[in-house]
C-alpha cells in the first residue's frame, strides 16, 4: 500500500495538542509513521512536499521532517515530472482546490498512491476517482483492515 501524507499531516504533531482533534490527529500520524518506518507502508513524496517543507519557519519541525522525508521515502516525484503534475493539478485547482494542495495531489497520484492524508477538513471534501483521500485517523481502519 503506497502513500502521501501532506505537510499538515507531518506538521500535526507540532501543533498546540490541548485540543482533542489535533491530539487524535497527532497519535495517528505517529502510529503511520512507524508504520512506514517498519516497512508495512510505502511513503510516496515530492519535490513539492520537500519545498513546502523548506518554506516552514519553526526549525525543529523542519529539520524532523526533512530527515524523516530523506530516510522513509519509497518514491519520489522530481522536478522531471513537473509538467505532468502541472497538468493534473489544473484540473484540480479548476475544481477550487488551492495550488499547493492540488500539486500534492497530482504529486500522489503520479506516484501510484493509493491514499492521500491530510488533516485538512476543506481538501478532504474533494472527491476522486484516481486516489483516496482521507484523515490519518480514518486511515488507522484502513491499516487494521490489511
Amino acid at each position: 500500500m503506497r502513500i502521501y501524507l501532506d505537510n499538515c499531516c507531518f506538521g500535526r504533531p507540532f501543533d498546540n495538542q490541548d485540543f482533542p482533534r489535533i491530539a487524535e490527529e497527532t497519535k495517528a500520524q505517529i502510529f503511520i509513521e512507524n508504520q512506514i518506518r517498519l516497512g508495512n507502508v510505502e511513503l510516496a513524496t515530492s519535490y513539492m512536499l520537500h519545498y513546502e517543507n523548506l518554506q516552514c519557519p519553526r526549525k525543529p519541525r523542519r529539520e524532523y521532517v526533512a530527515r524523516f522525508l530523506k530516510s522513509h521515502t519509497s518514491i519520489y516525484v522530481n522536478v522531471g515530472s513537473a509538467e505532468l503534475v502541472m497538468t493534473k493539478a489544473e484540473k484540480f485547482i479548476s475544481e477550487g482546490i488551492k495550488q499547493k494542495d492540488a500539486y500534492h495531489l497530482a504529486s500522489a497520484i503520479v506516484a501510484g498512491c493509493d491514499y492521500f492524508l491530510s488533516v485538512d477538513d476543506r481538501l478532504l471534501k474533494h472527491n476522486s476517482d484516481e486516489i483516496i483521500l482521507i484523515n490519518p485517523i480514518d486511515f488507522l481502519e484502513v491499516l487494521e483492515a490489511n
